[in-house]
């Protein structure tokens, strides 16, 4: 017998700005695309001197090809207008068919937008100064963090005082209405008015690129709605779970004793 044929991967091509951002996003970024397939393309775009110096043991260490631009002018980035053309051509020869943008640069909204347009999925990994732009012209963003700083050391060698440490307050948790009103929304379109998880998650994603229930100090969607008044959650026979409004349970129970009355009677 045959071995069974795997399901086609996405690829991925992962094209990083190293012009706008710095190596230690990369390992973040190679973590991130993981989720979505396999990385068929590395490659990094900039100038002699952020190539040569700032990038050159992240690009060798992570199998990444340098892509060198030159300035022509002074002033001109040419490595961004060469990012784009990859990009396009990638897709036009069916090399890629998912995309993961690694800058934080608006200039490349209109790339997104184009990707999209043909049918690619485009995800953008950038730091927080990434403008709303460039954020909502993608499927999906990330944002990248750096990693606490560790403990400057003084002039003579030995560890600089550092302040006692301050233990650390719970995230506050909050409960934005948009999630209610994406949950009405929805429900509004099915027969029993109830939404399946899955499918508010990706309604969710789609309006808000960004959005994660941990920016709102929650652990995952299920924590999340399970602080709304407004929201009853439902666990299904097949384990996935729904949520509807509570105020239409109220209503269907409303309903349902006030026909029972009238057989009643």
């Amino acid at each position: 017998m045959s071995a069974p044929v795997p399901a086609a991967e996405s690829r991925i091509a992962v094209l990083v700005d190293c012009d706008n951002t710095t190596p230690d996003i990369l390992e973040y970024a190679l973590r991130v695309v993981a989720q979505f397939g396999r990385v068929v393309l590395r490659r990094g775009y900039g100038n002699q001197n952020t190539l040569g110096k700032t990038w050159q043991e992240a690009l060798v260490r992570l199998a990444f090809t340098p892509c060198l631009q030159y300035q022509y002018a002074a002033g001109k980035n040419t490595a961004d207008i060469a990012l784009a053309l990859d990009a396009l051509e990638a897709m036009f020869d069916h090399r890629a068919d998912k995309f993961c943008l690694v800058t934080s640069d608006s200039d490349f909204s209109y790339l997104c937008r184009k990707l999209r347009e043909r049918g690619a999925t485009v995800c953008i990994v950038g730091e927080s100064k990434t403008p709303e732009a460039l954020r909502n012209a993608s499927d999906q963003f990330f944002e990248w963090r750096p990693a606490a700083t560790a403990a400057t050391e003084t002039a003579a060698g030995a560890p600089a005082h550092t302040k006692p440490d301050v233990p650390k307050q719970p995230a506050i948790k909050r409960r934005p209405r948009f999630v209610v009103e994406a949950i009405s929304l929805l429900a509004s379109n099915t027969s029993e008015g109830r939404v399946h998880l899955s499918a508010l998650g990706q309604y969710l994603k789609r309006t808000d690129p960004s959005f994660s229930p941990a920016s709102y100090g929650h652990s995952g969607l299920v924590d999340m709605l399970k602080t709304y008044d407004l929201l009853a959650l439902k666990r299904e026979a097949g384990g996935h779970y729904t949520v509807e409004l509570a105020e239409m349970r109220l209503t269907d129970a409303n309903a349902s004793a006030t026909t029972s009355l009238a057989i009643g009677s």
